[in-house]
């Protein structure tokens, strides 16, 4: 490899983390300008436009997102990521959302502990249309509605119910007085599944745990050697710990490592903002 061709893979290696920074961060307005540049000095970078589409979905510029995504299709006719937010796509009209209007759960909410959260799937899903607005990392926020426990959107819009062996010990254990905070472990076009934190136990409540644990499965973990790259796709990855585990939740690329005379090639196992 020459030079010149060496400063070019570490050029875009630079852009690369550049943007994907800046997607972790929220700062989707600055990730489009970055992903736009490096789709100048490299068009057929397809995470790239992989990237600049999530950037604009974030941002309810739909009409933009489906042109990143379209050209991403065309690079590659069989990239995964593409094709599924193009699908997601369709059920959604021109510009719904608003900058910053998307709201983002911590780092924190991810954190399996045992007894105090658990991974349910949601059943009796909400309208396309609703679901295709959610993705992965986004807060959203249960309610009672007897006898169901349905969880909710920022906007108040009906996104599912939670399955009933969880749903029925949650509504008495709010009723109770503990508190809880959710959020969006992955998000598919039939399948939602969620994280259910407990923030605050009621001192009646003391001894009463929210998501009682089987001795089969008390510690179990759930290793996985796929690297989380693609921005929309997403898996779980546990590591394990005394009495917790951490689901790990990253929505953007992410760059593989780098090592003495490596190529500009990324490693593309698939994972899913």
């Amino acid at each position: 490899m020459s030079y010149q061709e060496s400063e070019q893979v570490r050029l875009k290696r630079q852009r690369n983390k550049q943007a994907i920074d800046l997607a972790m961060g929220g700062r989707w307005r600055e990730a489009i300008a970055i992903n736009k540049e490096i789709i100048e000095s490299f068009p057929n970078d397809v995470e790239a436009y992989n990237r600049l589409g999530k950037a604009h979905m974030e941002l309810g510029e739909y009409s933009e997102a489906r042109d990143a995504y379209q050209q991403a299709v065309e690079l590659d006719s069989y990239n995964a990521v593409a094709m599924k937010n193009l699908r997601r796509l369709s059920h959604l009209g021109e510009v719904v959302g608003s900058e910053g209007e998307s709201d983002k759960a911590g780092p924190e909410q991810f954190i399996e502990e045992v007894g105090k959260a658990g991974v349910v799937d949601l059943y009796n899903l909400g309208s396309p249309e609703t679901l295709a607005r959610m993705v992965t990392g986004d807060r959203v926020y249960l309610k009672i509605d007897n006898p169901n426990l349905i969880v909710e959107n920022g906007r108040g819009e009906y996104m599912g119910q939670v399955e009933p062996k969880h749903g029925q010990r949650l509504i008495r254990l709010m009723g109770g007085g503990n508190e809880y905070t959710a959020a969006i472990v992955s998000s598919a076009e039939d399948k939602m599944t969620v994280i259910i934190r407990e923030v605050y136990q009621h001192p009646s409540q003391a001894g009463r745990p929210s998501f009682p644990a089987r001795v089969s499965e008390g510690l179990r973990t759930h290793i996985s050697d796929k690297v989380f790259r693609r921005d929309l796709e997403q898996e779980e990855e546990s590591v394990e710990e005394p009495g917790f585990t951490i689901i790990v939740v990253i929505e953007t690329d992410s760059l593989p490592a780098e090592s003495p005379g490596a190529d500009d090639k990324t490693n593309n196992k698939d994972m899913e903002v």
